[in-house]
């Protein structure tokens, strides 16, 4: 029976990864004539910096300055997010597994200190009853060890817990983990090659979580 649900934050809940990379691609522009294709950046999402990083030097070269190219981006980025929103049906779904006695857990590649601050900015971190991020792990993901951690955390069991994430290297995480993962894409993840989701959502505005849930578990019988 599943019993929680557990979120990524980037991407998912609100998408601060299309305005990340219209900061970064503007900065690249900028700074080295070069074009940082979406393609490119997409495979650095859900991670560390440190891959960012080695996916711009090798655009740019070894003449990169990561740093003051991130403090330069972020910047922006605080610019073309003023005024962060949830995505579509986030809201839905944390009120509706609150009502129904399903738990909220989130895990993510981010720092605590992002992650609570928008949190608290859009009023919903109450809704979560553990958090778990960089700072409190070794490895981010695609390693399965914040998943790992937050079904402990819970204490609950892989089969008791469902995963959304909107990239390829959380799919990869939660399935490592031996969690069922509900893929919902953004502007910047919609075209990767995900493999082994259990359910792709264009918006959770598309399904209610308890029927989504339903269709979860019954998919589960027959296997």
């Amino acid at each position: 029976m599943i019993k929680a649900i557990i979120f990524d934050f980037d991407g998912l809940i609100i998408d601060t990864e299309t305005i990340w990379y219209e900061a970064f691609k503007q900065v690249v522009e900028q700074k080295h004539k070069k074009e940082l294709t979406i393609e490119r950046f997409s495979t650095c999402i859900g991670t560390g910096n440190n891959v960012l990083e080695a996916a711009i030097r090798e655009l740019v070269g070894e003449s990169l300055e990561f740093d003051k190219m991130e403090e330069a981006s972020f910047a922006l980025y605080k610019e073309l997010l003023l005024h962060p929103v949830l995505r579509d049906g986030v809201l839905d779904y944390l009120q509706e597994a609150k009502a129904n006695g399903i738990r909220i857990a989130l895990a993510s590649s981010s720092s605590r200190s992002w992650i609570e601050g928008y949190l608290q900015q859009l009023g919903i971190l109450e809704y979560f009853e553990v958090i778990n991020t960089k700072n409190d792990v070794k490895n981010v993901k695609p390693d399965p060890e914040l998943y790992l951690k937050t079904l402990k955390d819970c204490n609950l069991s892989a089969k008791e817990a469902v995963v959304f994430e909107d990239s390829l290297n959380g799919l990869r995480a939660a399935k490592a983990a031996g969690i069922t993962c509900v893929v919902v894409p953004n502007p910047v993840t919609v075209h990767m090659p995900f493999e082994q989701h259990d359910f792709k959502l264009n918006s959770m505005k598309d399904m209610s979580l308890l029927e989504l849930l339903k269709q979860l578990e019954a998919t589960r019988v027959t296997k």
